[in-house]
């Protein structure tokens, strides 16, 4: 048999859920309400414009942006105005906000865009080259963003970004960089310059001295053997007189001849004259 249990709800045990809805409600109505005063704040601004009434248009704005983050005509609308009066800075930093808030791809090109405009303004050509690149990105067949990109670009070549400081360093450490390895290649090749000629003087000089001390001992050996040859010369054989000894006796020899040939003379002129004849 089946038993049916029945259990009575109790309003008690259900209170907790309750007020967790009726907080998601109010919440959810609240932000309707907030997005709703937003969108109309917005409105009066667009007519404040309208009636060339800057300022009010601009404090209009500025509530509906603070109400509503993603309110992003109220941006681009307020950068528009700020762009139609000159106020190059004002309206830079609300299009870049609309390029950011904006959900579909017309809106980001039409952020983009502006923000080349500004960009171009303020001569930041670089910057506005990108603008409007992230501008066809979102639509490509727009004609005037392409003759502004086209423009930006020349410009850009014409008046190219001057180098910043880190750039300045950068380039000049690079400078100091390669200039030090010039000096060290430079170094390194004198030094190997100077000590290939340091062993080729070596070399010669090896040389020069090999070839002294062979001519030295060519010197030595030949005075050796002249030395050698005259002390052969000079040493007597024995039982046999030496060249000296027979020059000497020579000269010896010739001066008795001339002491006695030089005795005959005298005596020959102490004698009788001869008498000469005369026929007269």
């Amino acid at each position: 048999m089946i038993k049916n249990s029945h259990k009575l709800f109790r309003l008690e045990e259900y209170q907790g859920i309750l007020v967790i809805l009726l907080m998601l409600f109010s919440v959810q109505t609240f932000s309707q309400s907030v997005e709703k005063q937003s969108e109309r704040l917005t409105r009066e601004a667009q007519k404040a414009l309208e009636n060339q009434a800057f300022n009010e248009a601009e404090a209009n704005y500025r509530k509906a942006i603070s109400l509503d983050e993603k309110n992003q005509i109220a941006r681009y609308n307020l950068g528009t105005a700020y762009y139609n009066r000159n106020k190059n800075d004002e309206a830079l930093l609300r299009f870049e906000q609309a390029a950011l808030t904006a959900t579909s791809k017309e809106d980001k090109h039409k952020a983009f865009h502006n923000l080349g405009n500004v960009l171009m303004n303020k001569k930041m050509y670089a910057e506005a080259v990108e603008a409007y690149k992230d501008a066809l990105r979102n639509n490509p067949t727009d004609d005037e963003t392409r003759y502004n990109l086209a423009l930006a670009k020349e410009l850009l070549d014409k008046n190219p970004p001057p180098e910043s400081d880190d750039e300045n360093d950068e380039n000049q450490e690079q400078d100091e960089n390669q200039e030090q390895n010039q000096e060290q290649n430079q170094n390194e090749s004198e030094n190997e310059d100077s000590e290939s000629q340091d062993k080729e003087d070596g070399t010669d000089a090896e040389d020069n001295k090999e070839e002294e001390n062979e001519d030295s001992d060519s010197r030595n050996s030949q005075d050796e053997t002249g030395e050698d040859e005259a002390e052969e010369v000079e040493q007597p054989v024995p039982g046999q007189l030496s060249p000296q000894q027979i020059q000497s006796l020579l000269d010896a020899m010739n001066n008795e001849e001339r002491q006695v040939q030089d005795k005959i003379n005298a005596e020959r002129k102490q004698g009788t004259p001869i008498k000469s004849d005369k026929n007269w």
